[in-house]
């Protein structure tokens, strides 16, 4: 496949899950108000329609068919109503198809062959639109064969359309003018029909034009305007039906094509040619769809621009000439870089709220599964973080949503016996702290048996100690242990061995960490805490004995010197200082990593207080060289083993004079404390 069809499989993939995700929160909405409003009607009517558009101009013909379907039957109930108490049956019938076209699509992508036998899904539109119509297999069997041209026959205007010369593909391209009309609300037919099934017609187009057929004046406007900004049309003209025999004058869209005769149009009663001149502002909106892989070598090479500005920067002999000109250059180019990288990483910028809808479709499917009422309460949909981390961290907050659903909150009657409300609750939230996002999945479920876990532990032989010395918080972190777990039995949901080790896993590979909090017969909190971007990022370089590190600018409040006789020693022989009426404990660094230096007297080093959530401390370096740019690179997949990132460290970087700095994850270093 050419890369101009590509780009084209690749809109419609998009288009066409968006349209789907779209139809889910009508459909949720429909369901929650017990009722479809008109304007839900006319918004599924309109998306099964471009479903339908653009299926049929790839040649998907199994989604063009089951959406053409699902249109008619919006179709009938926009013109006839339905009953309120055929509502849940609606809105499971059109979950049904189009969870069907979700897999369709699904086939695309993996390049398998599409349903053919498409009877019995036709078959159980047909049967219900009998019910809605009161049994009605006329009424139903007029809808299902009913052409989306077949209205009014008392046309006043026509529009004639010319495309570019050997343009190919006319039906599709008068199909594209078809589809614009409709979205716009006009009220037309057209000739030939049949244009997005039946390629033959481009022949016809091609010799005797395309007809837009219009019943009122009002309708002429925008319709003209649809035309106008049409891709791909050379010449239209505007006729008016009347008894007066008058001579054509054609509007035409290009000035340089040659005029038609009179004779090529042959409208049913004399024509006339009306001249339109619209006064209505066509503006195409300024948004284009980049592919992502086009976006990460951007990326990639902002990052080696950041690196190559820095090379240069630190230049040795160049800093020997010591030219001021090279100077306010150089300080010119970082504001740039800085600038690029800024407009580069929000292009990246999604809010999470894709993720956060998808997920009430899951409760509320699992809930009529499970006999559960839960209400979905979000929060934070607006924030916004890279789109590759939305991609890593959709599957984890779906298996968690899933699992409280399941396993977290209990049955009705085991809630109304503890006291609670009998319906559950579960919690998704985004926060963004500065530095981080935070992703919450909270339910008010039976939390986790602290007990339970540290006797599936001990069966597994991981305890290290005695059970009564373990705090809650590392009883937790065995349920993130590859195959461990509690569940008892196996579900269609959990439960088969995709656990919170697969979940760590995942928020890992995206820079971020999982911290889990719960009480038993209260609920349970799962937090991710992520980075908001993995590229470049602004950091202070340290120095500890030959080592070198990047502390992220973000995470750092302040750094002073200090002397022995500030430093608070507490009973087990921890140090801490006083700042501003608060201690905070001091981390020497060439201790936490076991690093040798020289410098280990307190007068002699240097003092960085950082923070990250909630958590501070004091870092003890032996100096600070200065504020760099980082490319974060991520960390070789063999350390992957030694739980570095638990440790504190996020990541490595190069910086322009060759070296290679770890960067320091400020978080999991105040966590490991």
């Amino acid at each position: 496949m050419d890369n101009s069809l590509d780009s084209v499989l690749d809109m419609y993939l998009f288009e066409a899950r968006q349209l789907l995700e779209q139809l889910d929160d009508i459909l949720l909405k429909a369901e929650s108000d017990q009722a479809f409003d008109k304007e839900c009607v006319d918004e599924i009517f309109r998306i099964m329609h471009t479903i339908k558009g653009s299926s049929a101009m790839m040649q998907f013909n199994s989604i063009m068919t089951i959406s053409h379907k699902i249109e008619d039957l919006f179709f009938y109930i926009r013109e006839n109503g339905a009953d309120k108490k055929y509502n849940e049956e609606l809105v499971n019938l059109v979950f049904k198809f189009t969870d069907f076209i979700k897999g369709e699509i699904s086939k695309i992508e993996k390049g398998e062959a599409l349903e053919e036998n498409l009877e019995h899904f036709e078959k159980e539109i047909f049967e219900f639109l009998q019910v809605i119509s009161n049994g009605s297999s006329a009424a139903a069997e007029a809808v299902l064969t009913e052409d989306d041209t077949n209205k009014q026959t008392q046309e006043r205007y026509a529009i004639k359309v010319i495309f570019d010369d050997d343009i190919g593909m006319e039906n599709l391209r008068a199909f594209m003018i078809v589809n614009q009309l409709k979205e716009s609300g006009i009220d037309f037919s057209y000739k030939p029909q049949n244009v997005e099934t039946i390629s033959e017609t481009s022949h016809e187009i091609v010799k005797e034009g395309f007809f837009v057929y219009l019943f009122d004046k009002e309708s002429l406007e925008p319709a003209v305007g649809v035309i106008r900004e049409a891709l791909n049309v050379k010449n239209y003209t505007v006729l008016e039906y009347s008894n007066e025999n008058t001579q054509n004058e054609e509007t035409k869209k290009d000035s340089d094509a040659q005029a038609k005769n009179n004779d090529e149009v042959k409208p049913v009663q004399t024509a006339k040619t009306e001249k339109v001149e619209s006064s209505t502002k066509h503006s195409k909106q300024n948004l284009i769809t980049v592919n992502l892989s086009k976006l990460d070598k951007l990326v990639n090479i902002v990052g080696e621009l950041v690196i190559a500005e820095s090379m240069v920067a630190a230049d040795n002999e160049i800093k020997q000439l010591n030219l001021d000109s090279f100077t306010k250059s150089t300080r010119q180019m970082r504001k740039l870089t800085d600038e690029l990288q800024d407009i580069v990483m929000s292009l990246r910028m999604v809010p999470v709220s894709g993720i956060f809808q998808k997920m009430k479709r899951i409760v509320r499917d699992m809930g009529k599964e499970l006999n559960k009422e839960v209400e979905l309460i979000l929060s934070g949909e607006e924030t916004e973080i890279d789109k590759t981390i939305v991609d890593g961290i959709s599957d984890p907050i779906m298996h968690l949503v899933r699992n409280a659903m399941d396993h977290g909150i209990e049955s009705e009657d085991d809630r109304v016996n503890k006291g609670k409300n009998k319906k559950g609750t579960i919690r998704l939230s985004a926060s963004n702290t500065g530095g981080e996002i935070h992703i919450t999945v909270e339910d008010d479920g039976r939390g986790f048996e602290l007990k339970k876990i540290l006797e599936k532990a001990k069966t597994k032989d991981l305890l290290t100690k005695a059970e009564s010395e373990y705090t809650p918080k590392e009883i937790f972190q065995f349920l993130m242990l590859p195959g461990f777990s509690t569940n008892e039995t196996v579900t269609e949901y959990s439960g088969r061995g995709v656990g919170m080790d697969v979940v760590k896993s995942n928020v890992e590979k995206v820079g971020g960490t999982v911290v889990l909090d719960s009480k038993e017969g209260i609920g349970t909190v799962v937090t991710f805490k992520i980075p908001l971007t993995l590229t470049i990022v602004s950091g202070m370089q340290i120095v500890v004995g030959d080592s070198e590190f990047i502390i992220p600018i973000k995470n750092i409040q302040q750094s002073f010197k200090t002397t022995e006789e500030e430093i608070i020693h507490n009973t087990d022989g921890g140090e801490m200082i006083l700042i501003r009426d608060k201690c905070y404990p001091v981390v020497r660094l060439n201790e936490y990593f076991n690093i040798s230096t020289e410098i280990t007297n307190i007068d002699d080093g240097i003092l960085i207080l950082v923070e990250s959530g909630d958590g501070s401390l004091c870092l003890f370096v032996d100096k600070i060289v200065g504020e760099q740019q980082v490319v974060v690179k991520p960390l070789p997949p063999i350390l992957t083993k030694y739980s570095l990132k638990e440790s504190g460290i996020s990541g490595c970087s190069i910086l322009g004079d060759g070296s290679i700095n770890l960067i320091l994850d400020i978080g999991n270093l105040i966590e490991s404390m």
